[in-house]
């Protein structure tokens, strides 16, 4: 019985002096998206027909939910990914949703590949950079490059094509690159 006494009060003082400790924080990654949609004023149409989004396409090293940047000042060529924080999905999905809600506010109606319904334009977008880069240690930029084609869908014809480049300062960390590149 005395033992089985000693015993409890180890076993308790063990359990209280357990307490005293903080436990050890768990990181667990961020994971950003752009945010609610905006609503977009529907006015009359921009575009007199219905549009088909493809997927954006992006290239390999940007086909991931990494949020990615680049260390200009010791390798512009080599790419990076926060450890702690990451995007919902990959970002030309992302862009994709965005862009189909945009133009769904401008035109007679948006539909997807996967629908298999017929329309009268088809938007294709690649993407060819959406990262951050340091140009010093405490400074940074976001980048956004990208080409969008707009075609007629029955006659398979060119109807636009633009570049898009965008760069703007953002605070050097991954939240502040998301919120520029938002």
């Amino acid at each position: 019985m005395k033992y089985l006494r000693a015993f409890a009060t180890l076993v308790l003082a063990l359990g209280l002096s357990a307490c005293a400790f903080e436990r050890p924080t768990s990181d667990v990654p961020v994971s950003y998206d752009f945010g609610p949609v905006p609503a977009y004023a529907r006015s009359n149409p921009g575009i007199p027909g219905t549009v088909l989004v493809s997927r954006i396409r992006a290239p390999a090293w940007l086909d991931d939910d990494g949020i990615v940047y680049r260390l200009a000042y010791e390798d512009t060529a080599r790419t990076h990914t926060y450890a702690m924080s990451r995007w919902a999905a990959e970002p030309a999905d992302l862009l994709t949703d965005r862009l189909r809600s945009r133009i769904a506010a401008v035109a007679n109606g948006v539909v997807s590949p996967a629908f298999g319904a017929r329309s009268d334009y088809t938007l294709r977008v690649e993407l060819e950079d959406f990262s951050q880069q340091f140009e010093a240690p405490g400074q940074s930029r976001v980048l956004l490059r990208a080409r969008a084609t707009l075609l007629h869908s029955e006659r398979r014809t060119l109807i636009a094509q633009r570049e898009f480049d965008m760069a703007r300062p953002a605070p050097p960390n991954a939240s502040g690159a998301v919120k520029a590149l938002t």
